[in-house]
């Protein structure tokens, strides 16, 4: 699976999903981008877009997408937080369709 990590996330993150192919947002030269711009651009190229920001599901229409949002529910946005809520993701991932919309507690 081809999965993007928002900015909001740690870049080390990326070492939590081993056998995918995961980049970080600001590796793709797309940090600063606004949400809805920043899911049309990873279209095609993710199947999963990770992130901690919880409005981005609210901000944006995810019909027809046809990419997966993965939402992290954290206190903190830091490595020791996420880590823990990494195998539920690749879980839920194993069985996500395009369009949805996951939030990992």
């Amino acid at each position: 699976m081809r999965i993007l990590l928002d900015e909001n996330t740690p870049k080390k993150l990326k070492h939590a999903f081993p056998g995918h192919a995961v980049a970080h947002v600001t590796e793709m030269g797309w940090a600063g981008t606004r949400n809805g711009a920043l899911l049309a651009k990873a279209e095609g190229i993710f199947d999963a877009f990770i992130t901690v920001d919880k409005s981005i599901q609210y901000q944006n229409n995810f019909t027809g997408r046809q990419i997966i949002l993965v939402t992290l529910i954290v206190k903190h946005n830091k490595l020791e937080f996420l880590l823990p809520l990494v195998p539920k993701a690749l879980q839920a991932l194993q069985t996500a369709a395009p369009g949805q919309i996951i939030n990992i507690t």
